[in-house]
């Protein structure tokens, strides 16, 4: 038997693409819990809201300066 040919136990079985699945799924939760940690903060969700209020003002600001919306 060829070393390709040598059946694996169950700990050594490497299963291509399901380390990356594993790592995503997990970096996902981790990042929910951030974001929840974050929101129930007072100082972060005030820090949030600025953050997108910012962008949403910039973003309008491009749309119109690009004459993308008129008034």
């Amino acid at each position: 038997m060829t070393e390709d040919e040598k059946p694996q136990s169950g700990d050594q079985q490497n299963w291509p693409g399901l380390s990356e699945v594993d790592k995503a799924l997990a970096e996902n939760r981790l990042t929910a819990y951030t974001w929840k940690k974050t929101w129930a903060d007072p100082w972060g969700r005030l820090k949030l809201i600025l953050v997108f209020a910012a962008l949403a003002a910039f973003l309008i600001f491009v749309l119109i300066d690009e004459s993308l919306i008129t008034f």
